[in-house]
């Protein structure tokens, strides 16, 4: 299993007084393929800008089709760029992939047949890898978590992600430190919206 699979696994047990936004999720997905990436010397990174090497066939059809869309020609992109563009709808592709594999099963809530449905991991090999990475807190693993919020709490700036131990090298930390970023940055949109929202609902409302 990849590391953005496995994240994905474990945000089904979110904390009850937090669920995981599915934009939080994607970006969170895209960071881990290119973690996976780094790992597997398909890209490098060379001031914040994603560096393909030679193209290489990946085992895994998602982690293959992140590699595919790699841009190979300088200037190459940003990390940041590449979460935002790569991070677009992943979480219901991971979804997708992971129950047509037989990893997520869906089943009805309560008693009657015709409940509403969720979602929930199969009790598979797959599963429980997942489940001993994020027991162990491997390192990679639970700073995206963190990111998204199913690890603790999220780190109140950038440098608090820095700080995550063990990570594996200035590379993997940038990528991580990049997902913090824009994880924040997505609530930032989400809090102004709130806001304006709020005032236009009081505007014709009126006094």
């Amino acid at each position: 299993m990849t590391t953005a699979k496995d994240l994905f696994i474990i945000t089904m047990h979110p904390r009850p007084e937090r669920s995981v936004g599915q934009g939080d999720l994607s970006l969170a997905l895209a960071g881990a393929e290119l973690i996976d990436l780094i790992d597997a010397g398909t890209v490098t990174v060379d001031d914040d800008r994603i560096v393909p090497g030679e193209p290489s066939a990946a085992e895994d059809r998602l982690l293959g089709e992140a590699a595919a869309l790699l841009t190979r020609q300088p200037p190459h992109e940003l990390i940041e760029d590449w979460l935002w563009r790569r991070g677009r709808d992943l979480s219901a592709a991971y979804q997708a992939a992971l129950e047509e594999d037989g990893e997520l099963t869906r089943k009805r809530s309560g008693r009657l047949p015709f409940g509403p449905e969720r979602v929930e991991p199969a009790d598979t090999p797959a599963r429980r890898g997942a489940a001993e990475r994020r027991e162990a807190r491997e390192p990679v693993l639970a700073a995206l978590a963190s990111a998204v919020g199913v690890e603790g709490d999220r780190p109140e700036s950038a440098e608090d992600a820095e700080g995550e131990p063990g990570l594996g090298g200035e590379a993997v930390t940038a990528v991580v430190t990049a997902v913090h970023d824009a994880v924040m940055e997505l609530e930032a949109v989400r809090q102004r919206r709130t806001i304006e929202n709020s005032a236009f609902a009081n505007l014709w409302r009126g006094p």
